[in-house]
């Protein structure tokens, strides 16, 4: 189980290559929950997301044999963007395998920072069993989403927003494979057990969550619009320690999410994607358990396509004119 130490040995790794990102509280956002709001701006890194936190962390802990290797891994966008930046920084070779129809933006971005992005695959199951496989075949270091060491690394995320805000209540996180909010519960809990920890995924992707609510591994249909939420089947190590810590984890809905990126466009000016957007879903719908508290809302990236936000803005007109 990692632990807080874990965590804080990984802030060397991180800080060699990163800033801190902000904590800011948004009025708006405060009056729409009926609580104290801040955001944890994750979306302001430098692949827009949090997972590059671990894939520093991780890709520094690499042996001679597994750089010389180099690095396969899958993603929906934001994980392969974390991997293909620590890659780099580090002078390793990855590879990653996306879905078909993945975020063109992040395969972009994947490939602009020197990744070998190839695709495979309905979704990023099919795509993680099959490269998976590759690197086995070929000898190199095959790298999932929810390793220990990404673990620690986006841990330190958690330790700036107790750093920031020691009286924090609340911390909403979404969850796709479960690292960031495996993470935040570890750290938080560590530090002060009363912080609630809340985990959110969507609907129509509901694998963890189903999992974590029935206290065993059970796979669930993925439709989901959030491709950062989009999970068939669930993990078995962060599944292990949300069970642990979690306190509690929350469905919303697509339509929840996309209204939630059209919130955060507002009150924030921050272009949040539909993972980013989950925690303000979450505490919509939480709003009476929520009252007056003091609570963060993980931004955990900011990876909308083009495409994906003119869908977003043309179902907020339609809905405009509805009314």
């Amino acid at each position: 189980m990692p632990t807080l130490h874990d965590v804080i040995a990984a802030r060397v790794n991180v800080y060699l290559h990163l800033r801190p990102t902000p904590l800011y509280r948004y009025s708006g956002l405060s009056e729409l929950i009926g609580a104290q709001v801040w955001v944890k701006h994750e979306n302001h890194l430098p692949v827009g997301a949090f997972k590059v936190r671990g894939g520093l962390n991780l890709v520094a802990h690499l042996a001679e044999q597994e750089r010389a290797s180099g690095l396969f891994t899958a993603s929906t966008g934001n994980h392969g963007q974390s991997i293909a930046y620590a890659a780099r920084a580090h002078g390793v070779r990855a590879t990653i395998a996306v879905p078909e129809g993945a975020n063109p933006a992040k395969v972009a971005a994947m490939r602009g920072l020197g990744a070998e992005v190839v695709f495979h695959g309905a979704d990023f199951d099919s795509a993680r069993e099959w490269i998976a496989g590759i690197a086995s075949a070929q000898g190199g270091r095959f790298v999932g989403p929810t390793e220990e060491l990404l673990i620690h690394g986006v841990g330190t995320y958690a330790l700036e927003i107790i750093e920031d805000l020691p009286e924090v209540e609340a911390i909403i996180v979404p969850v796709g494979a479960g690292s960031g909010v495996c993470a935040t519960a570890i750290v938080a809990k560590a530090i002060n057990p009363a912080i609630q920890v809340i985990g959110v995924q969507s609907a129509q992707a509901p694998a963890m969550q189903k999992s974590w609510a029935a206290g065993k591994m059970l796979s669930a249909d993925m439709s989901t619009v959030a491709e950062g939420l989009a999970t068939r089947v669930p993990f078995a190590n962060t599944q292990r320690i949300m069970r642990e810590y979690l306190d509690d984890f929350v469905l919303v809905e697509d339509d929840a999410i996309e209204n939630a990126i059209l919130q955060l466009l507002e009150h924030t000016r921050n272009l949040a994607e539909g993972a980013g957007a989950a925690s303000l879903a979450a505490a919509i719908k939480l709003k009476p358990g929520l009252a007056g508290k003091k609570v963060v809302l993980v931004m955990s990236g900011g990876n909308l396509s083009v495409n994906q936000l003119r869908r977003v803005l043309a179902r907020s007109s339609t809905s405009d004119g509805a009314h």
